[in-house]
């Protein structure tokens, strides 16, 4: 998660990100590229082929040319900024990189991508060794794959492209009922109160945690108030039951929770103005599940909890209204990069009419 700008890192391995191909990892494997904490470093590790480093690292390059790894995203999307953390390659990372992304629907293969038609989306620029090197997209286009190009050789620790996910109407609209809170199904991290031992963000991920740190918990509450979360869903629905897990969060779970719904600009100060759950006792370790007896069409919502603690996973299942799928609709056309190439359905066409 992005905290500055509210983005989410799309080529995030917990959002099913992968490293496609690269044309050489001769020192350190690309696959490195992906991993969600910054690299480790120890000095004097040596196995085979040199010193062991935490990041992906070509040889050193005796012909003309440059090195390249080409990823898939997790979610495709806008991407908002790139980082090219090159940290602890101090005599060995690049001079500088580039970015390019692609647009292809479905399961592409490696040859596929490799001609596929690529855009320049960050201009070869200078980085810094041992730096998270961080950079500005201008691109307003929806991606599925991005390439990293380093000039000319070198090693990169970690890559992140943080921006926001544009899921594929067709696919909500044939799933019916969706969880309207999560990350893959578009939706938008507003704020929260405390993210002192891991971001409210973590909470709108897919899978189940694994640990604490995978979820979202605050520090220790000293003084009067709560702490709470808030997002926009991926789409507008009628929202029918909640799932919130504790599981792993066993002495700082919180004592209650409650659900509300509202305005965005609103959630941020105030409890939404829509009781989805009244405020209820909640337990340790636990995985709840309530049902919600409201038929209003909600955007946004926030999630209270009493009077502070953690949780792993909020789910939010509903079915889309027939204007929040519109509006989907209307932002992935907006968004395509070529949209003549697009092949779509009957319902996909009436909605874009």
């Amino acid at each position: 998660m992005n905290k500055d700008l509210g983005l989410i890192n799309l080529a995030s391995r917990l959002l099913g990100a992968g490293v496609i191909s690269a044309n050489d990892d001769f020192f350190a494997e690309k696959e490195n590229l992906l991993g969600e904490n910054r690299a480790k470093f120890a000095s004097h590790t040596f196995g085979h082929k040199g010193q062991i480093y935490d990041g992906w690292e070509t040889r050193r390059r005796r012909t003309p040319g440059n090195d390249w790894a080409v990823i898939r995203l997790g979610a495709a999307g806008i991407i908002k900024s790139v980082v090219i953390d090159t940290g602890n390659f101090v005599g060995n990372f690049p001079e500088s990189a580039s970015v390019e992304a692609t647009a292809i629907e479905g399961y592409p293969s490696p040859d596929l991508l490799e001609s596929a038609h690529w855009e320049q989306i960050l201009p070869k620029s200078t980085l810094k060794g041992d730096f998270e090197n961080s950079f500005d997209v201008a691109s307003t286009k929806r991606w599925t794959h991005v390439r990293l190009s380093i000039y000319p050789d070198g090693g990169v620790a970690r890559f992140r492209a943080h921006g926001v996910v544009i899921p594929d109407p067709g696919w909500i609209i044939a799933r019916g009922e969706v969880d309207l809170a999560a990350v893959e199904n578009g939706s938008l991290f507003i704020g929260s109160s405390d993210d002192f031992y891991s971001s409210a963000s973590n909470a709108m991920l897919p899978g189940v945690h694994q640990n604490q740190s995978q979820g979202w918990e605050t520090r220790r509450r000293r003084g009067d108030g709560n702490d709470w979360f808030a997002l926009n869903l991926g789409v507008e629905g009628n929202i029918s039951a909640v799932e919130m897990d504790t599981t792993h969060f066993k002495g700082n779970a919180p004592g209650w929770i409650s659900l509300s719904a509202g305005e965005e600009k609103n959630l941020s100060k105030n409890v939404g103005s829509i009781a989805l759950i009244s405020k209820v006792k909640v337990q340790p370790d636990t995985q709840h599940r309530f049902i919600v007896d409201n038929s209003s069409a909600v955007s946004s919502i926030r999630l209270d909890v009493y009077p502070d603690g953690g949780i792993g996973r909020l789910r939010v299942w509903g079915r889309p209204t027939k204007a929040g799928i519109k509006a989907l609709t209307q932002q992935w056309w907006n968004s395509l990069p070529d949209q003549s190439e697009m092949k779509i359905s009957a319902v996909i066409k009436d909605l874009l009419s």
